[in-house]
């Protein structure tokens, strides 16, 4: 700029982060989709992103069962995991589940369809391995009008959340902005 010559828009000093803005309202919108109604899941996903040391202080006996001890990229999204499962609207599968057991612990999902998908199964799926098996599961949950996803946490288990099949591209979509993956099972 030269002397003399005024600046036709006033200079501002440092404001938040564009990209960071657009992760945290992805990481709220995934939130939004897969907990209707229940803003305290966006909450604690949005603290883990904007104050991860307050987090991890906060959430320190929890974390630790999963051996997080201090902040790192994935924290808003481990929360998040943590969150939706709090409320009952996701369950983490071992990567060896067996059939009965993830059969029960999705029953008690508050987000399971009304009808039950699991008249629709037949007895050599009960059998299969729990990647096989909640590809299955993924779907006669469809059949039944509802989609399963899996949060990918990077981690050697399955954290399954349920939610109306036509959200699940805008779910994908939301999640990949914020930098995570999101799977449909069943597709």
């Amino acid at each position: 700029m030269t002397p003399g010559h005024r600046r036709s828009t006033p200079m501002s000093g440092p404001g938040p982060d564009p990209v960071a803005g657009a992760v945290l309202d992805s990481l709220t919108a995934v939130a939004e989709l897969l907990a209707p109604g229940l803003p305290a899941v966006a909450e604690q996903t949005r603290h883990a992103h904007t104050d991860p040391e307050g987090y991890v202080r906060d959430h320190a006996d929890r974390l630790e069962d999963r051996g997080i001890d201090e902040p790192f990229p994935g924290l808003a999204w481990i929360a998040l995991v943590d969150a939706l499962h709090d409320h009952k609207l996701l369950a983490e599968l071992d990567w060896k589940e067996g059939a009965d057991e993830i059969r029960w612990r999705m029953g008690g999902l508050a987000s399971r369809p009304s009808v039950d998908p699991w008249v629709l199964f037949e007895d050599g799926e009960m059998e299969l391995t729990t990647h096989d098996f909640l590809q299955v599961c993924g779907r006669h949950y469809r059949e039944v009008g509802t989609a399963l996803v899996i949060l990918d946490i990077e981690s050697d288990c399955y954290p399954v959340a349920c939610l109306s099949p036509r959200r699940v591209d805008e779910l994908i979509s939301h999640a990949k902005s914020a930098g995570f993956a999101v799977w449909p099972l069943g597709v």
